[in-house]
């Protein structure tokens, strides 16, 4: 059994505060942003593709404002509507915490959706690159939950229970740990070794994400307490399941649809 004492605030000045949070984003954007560089210039080196590296630095910007904006809204609509439907101005107090991965992958695929038409991409080429290096950030993220005390999981007796003092006093299955492992470093193992093997084609990389993290996400929600507000959705789903659960069946129609023309052609 482990106590939790860690410090959700690395420093304090007073007028500011840098979290731990603020700097698993930070990390995962800039360690994806670099692998992903990587990955595009090994595929124009292998003339998979003929694209300007530099022009990926642009879709940055883009996936910055899609992650805030999509998890955002996600979270909103998805967690905790009928609060903000009655406090709407506490939509735009993002530091006060709320967000929601499914909300900010929606607005990833909107936003790269965008920026490929202006460069007249194939928009599935930038989403398996990005569905590639994003368990990156997961992992960061989840690291970080834990670190807050938050997205706890449910009460246990496993040796390696942990209890979260600004929770209550019960030993908790340390839920966020196994999300790091599964959706992030599993996940991008899975990923990366798919990324580089040529019958592996534009399209599928997406589709596996979906499928794994979708997969992934569901076990882990079976050690993680559902959110306080909305609590089981037909007295056994949790939101993150049902959610989880769309993923996987986009991936396999994805999946479907690529083979499908493979075959077709």
């Amino acid at each position: 059994m482990y106590i939790h004492n860690l410090n959700p605030v690395i420093v304090n000045f007073g007028f500011i505060e840098i979290r731990w949070y603020s700097l698993a984003y930070i990390f995962g954007i800039l360690i994806g942003w670099w692998l992903a560089k990587k990955i595009i210039q090994t595929k124009i080196n292998n003339g998979e593709i003929s694209f300007e590296i530099k022009l990926f630095d642009d879709l940055i910007s883009y996936l910055i404002i899609s992650i805030i904006l999509g998890g955002r809204i996600g979270y909103v609509l998805f967690y905790n509507f009928s609060y903000y439907l009655n406090n709407p101005v506490d939509i735009i107090k993002i530091w006060e915490g709320g967000m929601s991965f499914h909300g900010a992958l929606i607005g990833i695929v909107v936003g790269t959706y965008l920026f490929s038409k202006k460069l007249n991409v194939k928009t599935f080429f930038f989403l398996d690159v990005i569905a590639i290096v994003a368990p990156i950030g997961i992992f960061f993220g989840r690291v970080a939950n834990f670190i807050n005390s938050e997205l706890y999981g449910k009460p246990t007796e496993v040796a390696w229970s942990v209890i979260f003092p600004l929770v209550d006093q019960i030993p908790r299955h340390p839920s966020q740990l196994y999300e790091a492992f599964f959706e992030g470093i599993i996940l991008f193992i899975i990923l990366i070794t798919l990324a580089f093997k040529k019958s592996v084609g534009v399209g599928k990389c997406s589709a596996y994400f979906m499928i794994f993290y979708g997969t992934f996400r569901i076990l882990a929600e079976q050690f993680r307490e559902p959110d306080i507000q909305i609590g089981y959705l037909f007295n056994f789903l949790t939101m993150g399941t049902l959610l989880s659960s769309f993923m996987i069946l986009i991936g396999c129609l994805i999946l479907l649809k690529f083979k499908n023309n493979e075959s077709s052609h």
